[in-house]
């Protein structure tokens, strides 16, 4: 099996090109995250009564979410300083969450507040690798392997890494509430291991510069008065042109349906289980209903590759609409799973898109960094959609299938026409602002 997994993941040159170890390094990283996922719930969520549940989740979103917010505008820059250490940024978010890992053993039983730093650290090196990761995968493409389709496939590599450690982790937990943290140590002190071991081009930075959100313009002045004055452009995301942006923009309502969902349904179903099913059961459909959509939307832009990313967006993000919509006013189990599974493709398919996009209207020059701030954002947005899922009455269900709906049509409303009349004129040439 392990052969037979490391011909596909090295398949097609990714092996030669070094693509290959990353998508395997993700997969351990997916891995890990899970483990850790599988003790916090067991702890936060499901230990407890609903109400209890909720007041701590809700904590959670204040120690961990707040702050990562805060944090989030600093990982990407931050990680523009050092494009030479790469391999080492990943290894030491993977030690820090090792390391992070064993303390929370400590204090997961109990639920203490010590727990909650403990977490934030997780959340912020998680992060931090997935911004470092997005900056890579340009970096180690193959010739015959275009970015969407290494992206499809670093993705799906941490889907079924996810899905293999959730039952390893429900085994651990039997054993004791901390020992899926003792194997989230073990597996990321492999991930560190396994940093090391990419492609030295990881770590060069030849022909790079700094994209900017905005388009920012410094000088450098020489002499005394009536002296030369010299004036320099640093492009920004909005210089690749309308697509960009309003992909950006598209990606993160659907990444905040996507956040909003996870916590609403999460209580939603624990105190309202679907009609003939037990609460466990119910959050079990939508999970696997969510799981199976991202992983659909995965293997559906490995095949379309890049062809009409704008289209592909404005589609995607009508067809989420369109479900929270009819969800609102038929909810059912059907309509809970078509929820959870169209959020899964539409934010599978809408990243890849974006990535396309960035790919293709982004000088190669200001592209890495382009990817590591999208994703940054990207991220923020599924942070907001979370705490307006948190904060919402469970007593009438279908209310928020309407404040879904209503997300999704604010992105709908600002980006699909633009989007449409971008796919109508065709790719645009880079231009500096």
């Amino acid at each position: 099996m392990v052969r037979r997994l490391r011909r596909a993941t090295h398949a097609q040159g990714a092996g030669e090109s070094g693509l290959g170890k990353l998508i395997e390094l993700h997969a351990v990283n997916s891995a890990g995250d899970m483990l850790i996922t599988v003790a916090l719930a067991s702890t936060v969520f499901f230990s407890v009564p609903t109400g209890e549940a909720r007041g701590r989740v809700a904590l959670y979103l204040l120690v961990t979410m707040a702050p990562f917010a805060l944090l989030a505008p600093v990982i990407g820059p931050l990680l523009d300083r050092v494009p030479h250490g790469r391999r080492a940024a990943m290894a030491a978010a993977m030690l820090a969450r090792s390391v992070l890992a064993l303390a929370m053993a400590g204090a997961v039983a109990g639920g203490g507040l010590e727990l909650y730093p403990a977490a934030l650290g997780v959340l912020v090196s998680s992060k931090a690798y997935g911004v470092v990761r997005s900056a890579v995968v340009p970096r180690l493409l193959p010739p015959r392997i275009s970015l969407v389709k290494a992206n499809s496939r670093v993705t799906l590599s941490g889907l079924l890494a996810t899905g293999l450690a959730a039952p390893i982790g429900a085994g651990l937990h039997s054993l004791g509430p901390a020992w899926p943290l003792y194997g989230a140590c073990v597996v990321f002190l492999g991930g560190a291991a396994l940093s090391f071991s990419l492609d030295r081009k990881v770590d060069s930075a030849k022909g790079e510069s700094t994209a900017r959100l905005v388009a920012q313009t410094s000088y450098e002045r020489k002499g005394t008065a009536g002296g030369t004055e010299k004036r320099r452009r640093r492009l920004g995301l909005r210089a690749a042109g309308s697509s960009v942006r309003t992909g950006l923009v598209a990606n993160a309502s659907s990444r905040a349906l996507s956040g909003f969902l996870t916590f609403f349904l999460a209580f939603l179903l624990r105190e309202h289980p679907l009609p003939g099913m037990t609460a466990e059961f119910s959050l079990g459909m939508v999970a696997v209903a969510a799981g199976g959509g991202n992983a659909l939307g995965t293997a559906l832009g490995a095949w379309l590759r890049d062809r009409g990313p704008e289209l592909i967006i404005a589609t995607v993000l009508a067809c989420a609409l369109t479900v929270t919509v009819v969800a609102t006013a038929l909810y059912s189990t059907v309509a809970i799973a078509a929820v959870a599974a169209t959020a899964g493709i539409t934010q599978a398919l809408g990243k890849l898109s974006l990535d396309a996009l960035i790919q293709r209207d982004m000088p190669e020059a200001f592209r890495t960094s382009a990817f590591a701030r999208s994703e940054t954002l990207l991220q923020m947005s599924w942070v907001a959609g979370g705490a307006i899922g948190i904060s919402l009455p469970l007593t009438l269900p279908w209310v928020g299938m309407a404040v879904g709906a209503g997300i999704v049509a604010l992105g709908a409303s600002l980006t699909v026409r633009g989007l449409l009349a971008a796919a109508r004129r065709g790719p645009a040439r880079p231009r500096v602002a």
